[in-house]
């Protein structure tokens, strides 16, 4: 009962983003519950993912897809871009904690000087932070990966 609820309270936390950022770039009303759907589904299906003891990098690769290929799905059917959908999904996932970790870590050092644990945090939490990101941009890229190639692989 208690992860069901925290689920519940993570999707509808990283649905609000996940608009924000649609407002932003100034996507149409009619697609905001569509960004907001994609961003709780994203956050949310990362979130069992990793109660279920995956790590975040695959979490975030998987999410990631499962989020693209939805947003293709939907802009089909409501005749969008699928950016329109996906970019904005992706916002929740973005690696804030690792980030700033790496950040401190850094300034730490040129404040106080290099220690080996210092560097140890800085490189680990940062090298963290882009995997994600980078599984991120995998994910977003699958469907045109997977769907939209123009020449047969050799």
């Amino acid at each position: 009962m208690h992860l069901l609820l925290t689920l519940v309270q993570d999707m509808i936390l990283a649905a609000i983003p996940a608009v924000g950022f649609a407002l932003v770039f100034n996507v149409p009303p009619r697609a905001l519950v569509y960004c907001a759907a994609g961003g709780a589904i994203g956050h949310g299906v990362r979130m069992l993912l990793l109660a279920a003891g995956v790590p975040i990098e695959w979490g975030t690769l998987f999410a990631a897809s499962l989020v693209s290929f939805l947003g293709v799905y939907y802009a089909q059917k409501l005749r969008a871009h699928p950016k329109v959908f996906t970019v904005a999904a992706m916002i929740p996932m973005i690696p804030g904690v690792p980030l700033f970790t790496t950040l401190l870590a850094i300034v730490e050092i040129q404040r106080s000087g290099y220690t080996p644990e210092l560097f140890s945090t800085a490189l680990s939490s940062g090298l963290k932070a882009a995997f994600i990101v980078g599984a991120l941009a995998i994910g977003l890229a699958m469907p045109g990966l997977i769907y939209y190639r123009r020449r047969p692989i050799v």
